[in-house]
């Protein structure tokens, strides 16, 4: 810890680079969970949180992922934050966590959530097979994009792999 009258200097400095690619992989499940909400359940109207009960309950739920989004989100980004004050900050680790914690909650939501908890599916009333491969072949991508980039952080970083 420097002194506060000192400013901080390269030997100072700790880099976390596992606490950054966490840190930025909860913002980026909280992001992607955000981006489902408001597409998906509040613009398109495609389906609740919950669609096995009534619409007042699906409502119920939506707003119950909402906060927990949105919680996630600012504790993602005061956790970022404190990453940035202390110089600790990892960024190209950082960039991969935020692609795999994309990729994380859109292949939870297209395989738990829809399949094996049926908690709802993309769409109704429509045979939902293509919007189910768009929707899990684009978190493999995001998850893939992530991998690649932590993979590259890490070679640069010559600290070997992550904890």
């Amino acid at each position: 810890m420097t002194p506060p009258d000192r400013p901080v200097t390269a030997s100072d400095r700790h880099i976390e680079t596992r606490t950054s690619l966490v840190v930025c992989a909860l913002i980026g499940v909280a992001v992607m969970a955000a981006v489902d909400e408001i597409v998906f359940h509040q613009i398109l109207h495609w389906h609740h949180f919950y669609d096995r009960s009534t619409t007042a309950v699906g409502l119920l739920s939506d707003g119950l992922l909402h906060t927990a989004e949105l919680l996630l989100l600012v504790a993602g980004f005061f956790l970022y934050a404190d990453l940035r004050r202390r110089h600790a900050l990892a960024p190209a680790h950082a960039r991969a966590g935020f692609f795999l914690g994309l990729g994380t909650f859109q292949l939870f939501d297209g395989i738990v959530d829809h399949k094996l908890l049926r908690l709802h599916q993309i769409r109704y009333g429509v045979d939902v097979t293509p919007y189910d491969w768009a929707w899990n072949i684009s978190a493999v991508i995001l998850l893939l994009t992530g991998a690649v980039l932590a993979l590259r952080a890490v070679r640069a970083s010559g600290a070997g792999p992550l904890p």
